[in-house]
């Protein structure tokens, strides 16, 4: 939906504009010919807003509609947007801001109109063979008797995931519910196999008690992490406990038709492995992480920093033609984020920080006991807030792209530079920077200093953090966070938040390893289906 001050925005850009006479037959011409070349498989119609006289060329491939200041462009416009809203419910508000931002910017010094092309949301499309899935797709499909009904059910199961055993007397100590409310939860969890017993304990009087645990097997996911330069699928079980994993080299130069089907060839080699171990009435669906911009409500990659060929890709449509079953999508160090929330239980019970170190850095933030997502989902951009904190800004003002935030491409270069050979015929950034953690295992002092000079810029972008959230828990994982550069990253990241922040007498930072694998933002993506099906909340059933 689109909200008001968006539309207030719009009409202060048409305040601004001015019209003037129609641009020439041969520029418009080009327009349209570009714009037909960008979609040749869509009809494509152009409204040009103009107050000169006079025909427009013929011939090209675009169907033109001139409108003339009598006839109230303005109310046009406004009709033509609530239209597209209606139709496109899922983009209009980043079609509509992209618009604004249009008509806002500068006239071109050699007053040349404003032209905008108001690119298509793919929509879901049913394969040509009328088959709903692929041929070789799993069978599974989203669990009903897994949605569960209750509010208190989920309490109930949130208080046993955190203490990983309890006794029901305990779960009503903890969550206020009465002792019957509780067993008859527990008793109703017991049925379903949601929950397991365990063996009894002695009480002081009284009849032994049995604690109850979460049954790992009866929930499983599938978690995608699309990464420029590597492809990650993990099954994963209501405990978090790995079932299978699978990876595959590929390049950010990939068609990104042909990187979508080897993504969903992975996720279909990692459900074959784990067919033996997955209940099918237990499988809840697929999560997905992808590097940010992503529009989540229509599940389209605006155009990753790493992937410029992802320029609006229609990604959810395109995974839900090969999964039957729910499929979210989350911008990847959110989903790491997320993970680290669910498998850390009462290790991260409190606010923190996520820092994800792989083919970019990213963050993300757990606050106030949910994950913070921000109003377009995609909280977390680091790499701006460490170029502010390291004023590093380009000459037209905008933060620079720090090399630093890209740890496998800077850590191999800065090491070169200090002396250490990591190129190689061939050789991916990826080894490159394995290469280089391999020798500060070693004591390479060209290796260590390089990456401790990626350390420093990264401990920068925390400081802003911790500062600007008074938080006191900063996590480290990702693909890049091995166990031979960890240290480094732990300490420079330690010094940084603990040595600078303005409140630094009455807090101390800890920064830790994440409980997650090198898999952490497939292994989060994943339990975002956990944690839309079994985590408390009292606004209905919302997304992840």
């Amino acid at each position: 939906m689109i909200d008001a001050r968006a539309v207030a925005g719009l009409d202060r850009a048409l305040d601004r504009l001015r019209l003037e006479p129609a641009a020439s037959d041969e520029e418009f011409a080009a327009f349209l010919a570009d714009a037909a070349a960008r979609h040749p498989d869509i009809a494509l119609h152009a409204v040009a807003l103009w107050s000169g006289a006079g025909g427009r060329p013929g011939g090209s491939p675009v169907s033109h509609h001139d409108l003339r200041v009598r006839a109230s462009w303005r109310g046009f416009l406004n009709a033509l947007i609530a239209l597209d809203s209606t139709s496109h419910p899922e983009s209009s508000r980043r079609v509509f801001l992209d618009l604004v931002a249009a008509l806002g910017r500068p006239t071109e010094p050699d007053g040349r109109p404003v032209r905008w092309l108001r690119e298509p949301v793919a929509e879901h499309q049913s394969r040509p063979d009328g088959a709903e899935q692929a041929p070789d797709a799993p069978a599974f499909s989203g669990v009903n008797q897994l949605d569960l009904g209750s509010f208190n059910e989920c309490v109930v199961i949130e208080t046993v995931r955190h203490a990983g055993t309890v006794t029901r007397g305990e779960i009503a100590h903890r969550t206020g519910l009465t002792q019957q409310s509780v067993s008859r939860i527990a008793r109703s969890l017991l049925d379903r196999g949601v929950l397991v017993e365990d063996a009894q304990r002695r009480a002081t009087s009284g009849k032994p008690r049995t604690p109850v645990r979460l049954c790992g097997t009866a929930a499983h996911a599938l978690g995608l992490h699309i990464d420029p330069e590597v492809l990650t699928a993990v099954v994963i079980d209501l405990d978090g406990a790995l079932v299978c994993t699978c990876t595959r080299s590929v390049s950010a130069e990939t068609d990104p038709a042909e990187f979508v089907a080897q993504a969903v060839d992975l996720g279909h080699e990692a459900l074959g492995k784990a067919r033996g171990a997955v209940r099918e009435d237990g499988f809840l669906g697929v999560g997905v992480a992808v590097p940010g911009p992503v529009d989540i409500a229509s599940g389209t990659v605006l155009g990753p920093p790493l992937m410029r060929g992802w320029q609006d890709l229609p990604l959810l449509d395109l995974l839900k033609e090969h999964f039957p079953c729910p499929v979210l999508i989350e911008k990847d160090s959110l989903a790491a984020a997320a993970g680290e929330r669910w498998i850390g239980r009462d290790r991260r019970a409190r606010d923190f920080a996520y820092l994800y170190l792989g083919t970019g850095v990213g963050s993300g933030l757990y606050l106030n006991g949910d994950l913070y997502r921000g109003v377009s989902a995609n909280a977390g951009e680091f790499g701006q807030l460490c170029a502010l904190a390291l004023d590093r800004v380009a000459a037209d003002g905008r933060p620079e792209i720090l090399p630093e935030c890209n740890p496998t491409v800077s850590v191999p270069q800065f090491a070169e530079r200090l002396g250490l050979r990591t190129a190689a015929p061939g050789r991916s950034s990826t080894a490159a920077h394995r290469a280089v953690g391999r020798a500060v295992a070693a004591g390479h002092p060209g290796a260590t200093a390089a990456l401790r000079e990626v350390a420093r810029a990264v401990g920068r972008g925390a400081l802003g953090i911790v500062d600007l959230l008074d938080i006191d828990l900063i996590v480290l994982g990702g693909p890049f966070f091995t166990d031979d550069v960890a240290d480094c990253y732990l300490d420079e990241i330690g010094r940084a938040v603990n040595e600078f922040p303005t409140a630094r007498r009455l807090r101390r930072v800890h920064v830790e390893r994440s409980v997650l694998s090198a898999e952490a933002a497939a292994v989060g993506a994943a339990s975002t289906l956990f944690r839309a099906t079994f985590t408390p909340r009292l606004k209905g059933r919302e997304r992840g």
